[in-house]
């Protein structure tokens, strides 16, 4: 709660500094997730006109109709390429880093509460936003086994301040 609290903080206290992401899915078990984030796109054109930097913070949340679920706080760094002449549709990827309240999602026994965060994501422009269709992968890397890592499935829209 205090997450939301400080990203709506922000938000209101910065509106032309960071533009708000929402996303919800399922992940590879059918957990319902949610992520809200802060971003900013930065562009990248003095190294190619059709590459942005786009930084984000936020939280994930995570429900489970057996357990209280879980959390996460993301920090998500990403690379977009915009292709040309495609009505602005752009492929982003990047790795970045998850904090978890708990070591376990399902069934799954993530042993460290820190995770890389590995997301693929296909958008265009819409509406006064963008639409996103991703897929985030989470794991320790190896850091400590076992390293039961998963996957979410998310439809995001991007809100432009």
């Amino acid at each position: 709660m205090a997450g939301v609290v400080a990203l709506a903080g922000l938000t209101a206290s910065f509106p032309s500094m960071a533009d708000i992401y929402l996303a919800a899915g399922a992940t590879s078990e059918s957990t319902a997730a949610l992520r809200i984030e802060v971003d900013r796109v930065i562009g990248l054109e003095r190294v190619h006109p059709q590459l942005d930097l786009r930084l984000g913070t936020g939280l994930l949340l995570l429900s489970s109709g057996e357990e209280d679920g879980n959390a996460a706080w993301l920090l998500t760094p990403a690379l977009r390429w915009t292709f040309a002449h495609a009505r602005q549709v752009f492929v982003e990827g990047n790795i970045g880093a998850a904090l978890f309240l708990n070591t376990r999602v399902e069934d799954r026994q993530l042993s460290t509460a820190f995770q890389f965060q590995d997301r693929l994501a296909l958008g265009l422009p819409a509406g006064n936003g963008e639409l996103t269709l991703s897929l985030t992968h989470y794991s320790n890397g190896g850091i400590k086994r076992p390293n039961d890592g998963f996957e979410i499935l998310s439809l995001g829209y991007r809100w432009a301040l």
